[in-house]
């Protein structure tokens, strides 16, 4: 008997430990460990740098820029760093954005899977969201759609810029790219991020193919596989309520922020280019300001329009289930359905033909309303402590705003703020960086969590007030 006990202690404490560390508290431990990891190892490993490696902050901020997948920097990527030290930031980019594929997606599901007989009531629902997705190998197919797509951009930008580098620069440039491209990152090779190519449809193509795609949200990209599959066969149904509001919203926001920035910057930041690339960069600006952070203009020199325009693109983000960040469109579209039902007189969101559920609408309010408290603060702070006193371009409000609201919503553009952040500047973009790519998740699955774990509700007397 005696002998048995270490392990009915083991077994106790791994089943202490199973209960504790739900979905959020496990999403965000690994984040806190790939940063800790990122940072230990921009001060340690040798080799990384050109010139003198970087302090303990800026390393922090550099490995919770790439680990967030959120592109903000403090030093140049592309003359910094050496190869091997690029290596490095792709590796973090790489974990960090496969980390949120999986993560986010298994919060989806938090709903979910068969994790435990605790949980097991939660799985019906799963079904109920995205019924074609195949849960039981979901982490493999994670990794399989996240390496084909990865490899595919990789292998087009390798020959698009086969003429203009040696194979072996080509084939560096095109890697670090198209992961830092699909997994929404916006970290680049190139000073000048993808100014350069201002000229080149097919690179700028593929970039926005690869941002768009790690932006759906594998759910998304899963769903629309297996119908693309089915569509000579009679097993073909139409896609999940989830998966069509991801894609209109997608599609609405790309299509309007293109005719924005069209309009806004015709004959201002893109006037000097052809009239085909200024169609081209404008689609770009729309499609990189919703979390990529790759830039083909100068957002210090744009006007403040377009900034306001990218500012709101940045802070609505991609789709859930996705590398990128922000509000993300399905809570947008949530909530623009709330408010058309309200206006009309309607007690129930809907959308084509189906009503959306009222603790699904709660959450979207919850998370619009804390994202919204988040940044507000942010912006205050960051325009108190922000940047070093004196320094060259120290920004005004816009660019205050404009630097917080990126960082939250793991964008990575710039007005060119970053580089005079003070201490507590570096600090405060940090706790951003790293809330805004766990936090709204986190709260999103804890609420979830919370509302179905619980097995009875005291519901006080209605007493009403007056609105407006």
């Amino acid at each position: 008997m005696p002998v048995k006990l270490p392990a009915l202690a083991n077994e106790r404490l791994l089943a202490t430990l199973r209960s504790r560390l739900t979905p959020p508290r496990l999403l965000v431990l690994s984040f806190l460990i790939l940063i800790a990891f990122g940072t230990i190892g921009l001060k340690t490993i040798p080799g990384l740098y050109v010139g003198p490696g970087l302090s303990w902050m800026d390393a922090l901020f550099t490995a919770t820029s790439a680990a967030c997948v959120t592109g903000l920097i403090v030093v140049d990527t592309a003359t910094y760093f050496t190869p091997l030290g690029q290596a490095f930031i792709l590796l973090l980019i790489q974990l960090g954005g496969l980390g949120m594929l999986t993560f986010t997606t298994l919060v989806i599901l938090a709903l979910g899977r068969r994790l435990s007989l605790h949980h097991e009531a939660l799985t019906a629902n799963t079904a109920q969201i995205v019924p074609d997705v195949d849960f039981k190998n979901l982490v493999r197919n994670i990794v399989r759609f996240t390496l084909a797509f990865e490899a595919v951009g990789a292998l087009l930008l390798f020959v698009l810029w086969l003429p203009t580098f040696t194979p072996t620069e080509a084939a560096w440039h095109a890697v670090f790219q198209a992961i830092s491209a699909f997994c929404n990152a916006g970290f680049s090779t190139f000073s000048d991020s993808l100014m350069g190519f201002q000229g080149s449809t097919g690179v700028l193509g593929v970039i926005m193919g690869l941002i768009v795609l790690g932006g759906l949200g594998f759910l998304t990209l899963e769903e629309v596989h297996v119908q693309w599959r089915r569509r000579t066969t009679r097993a073909r149904q139409r896609l999940s309520l989830h998966s069509r509001l991801v894609l209109w919203t997608t599609a609405a926001l790309l299509v309007g922020g293109w005719l924005v920035f069209a309009l806004l910057e015709w004959s201002g930041g893109l006037g000097h280019l052809a009239t085909a690339d200024r169609f081209v960069n404008s689609l770009f600006m729309s499609v990189t300001s919703r979390t990529a952070g790759f830039n083909t203009v100068d957002h210090a020199s744009v006007s403040e329009g377009t900034n306001f325009v990218t500012i709101v693109l940045m802070s609505v983000g991609g789709s859930p289930g996705s590398t990128a960040g922000g509000m993300k469109t399905t809570t947008l579209a949530v909530l623009l359905l709330l408010a058309v039902a309200r206006l009309t007189g309607h007690t129930v969101a809907t959308f084509q033909a189906r009503s959306l559920p009222e603790e699904t609408v709660q959450r979207a309010t919850g998370l619009f309303v804390v994202g919204f408290a988040v940044v507000t603060l942010g912006i205050l702070l960051f325009t108190i402590v922000g940047s070093v006193p004196g320094a060259p371009n120290p920004g005004g409000f816009l660019e205050h705003m404009f630097e917080a609201v990126s960082a939250f919503n793991t964008v990575g553009l710039s007005m060119g703020a970053t580089g005079s952040l003070s201490g507590w500047g570096k600090a405060l973009i940090i706790v951003l960086m790293y809330v805004g790519r766990v936090g709204p998740l986190t709260f999103a699955a804890a609420i979830a969590l919370r509302r179905r774990s619980r097995r009875s509700e005291v519901r006080y007397a209605y007493e009403d007030v007056i609105i407006g």
